[in-house]
């Protein structure tokens, strides 16, 4: 799966801004990998707050837009169950929402398998046009890796 950002250069419909090769898988790598800011009352203890920081001062609401992010890294010293994963598809299912309103997709599908004997959850994830045809199908299975390695992130 590629997700990738260039420098859009001297294209006149974007000055100065980004282009991308795999558009949606970026839009869907940025949804679910971008830690959302949560209700204090979400918080894990001993936990700090996580977020976009853009969408502390260039979210516009009157547009439509929302805080970019998914509450994934809630979940990070979760057990692999059934119930952390109905969890973690709630929060990758808000998380897409987004490319939803958006019109990007007319639907997401977010299933989360878990594992307990490999202790990781499985999100497997597929996106459909406004015609049914799936244009994204993929599997996230390093997901549940990352998100357990965040508070160390550069231990071997």
């Amino acid at each position: 799966m590629q997700g990738d950002w260039a420098l859009a250069g001297d294209d006149r419909a974007n000055p100065g801004g980004l282009r991308t090769k795999a558009e949606l898988a970026t839009a869907v790598l940025l949804c679910l990998m971008t830690d959302a800011r949560v209700e204090p009352d979400e918080l894990p203890p001993e936990e700090q707050n996580r977020g976009w920081p853009g969408d502390s001062f260039d979210l516009r609401t009157d547009l439509g837009e929302r805080p970019i992010g998914s509450k994934l890294w809630l979940l990070r010293r979760s057990t692999a169950s059934d119930a952390t994963a109905v969890k973690a598809e709630d929060y990758a299912r808000a998380a897409l929402q987004p490319l939803i309103d958006q019109r990007a997709v007319s639907s997401a599908d977010v299933v989360a398998t878990a594992d307990p004997a490999q202790r990781r959850i499985d999100l497997a994830i597929t996106l459909k046009d406004r015609d049914g045809a799936v244009v994204y199908d993929r599997r996230f299975g390093v997901l549940w890796e990352q998100l357990r390695g965040l508070d160390r992130p550069l231990a071997e």
